[in-house]
């Protein structure tokens, strides 16, 4: 599946999350398309132990048995601060990195 996340380079919009996250268009899309709400609800889940880290980057990354580990790190280079396994996905991508600054959620394309 091609989601063609490249055409988000900015948002018109914020959209909030139940826990008062916050996430842009692009994200919206992504959630939408490949039916991954869930992906924004474990990014949001982890908030409240890392609101003093203002840069976050998130990734999902889907292994071949259709399992997967999001994690999250301050910086490239860093190590994980967040380490969740997910035993089963259908997420249409092998890996996506998306950023959470200063409480919203963004496509790096949007950054």
């Amino acid at each position: 599946m091609d989601l063609n996340l490249d055409q988000f380079t900015g948002t018109s919009q914020y959209y909030k999350h139940f826990t008062g996250l916050f996430y842009t268009d692009g994200i919206l899309y992504l959630l939408d398309k490949a039916r991954c709400h869930w992906f924004v609800d474990i990014i949001a889940s982890y908030q409240y132990k890392l609101k003093d880290v203002h840069f976050q980057i998130w990734k999902l990354e889907v292994r071949e048995d259709s399992s997967a580990l999001v994690t999250m790190k301050e910086d490239t280079g860093k190590p994980a601060m967040v380490s969740q396994a997910i035993l089963h996905t259908d997420f249409p991508l092998d890996e996506i990195e998306v950023y959470c600054i200063d409480n919203v959620v963004l496509l790096k394309s949007e950054y």
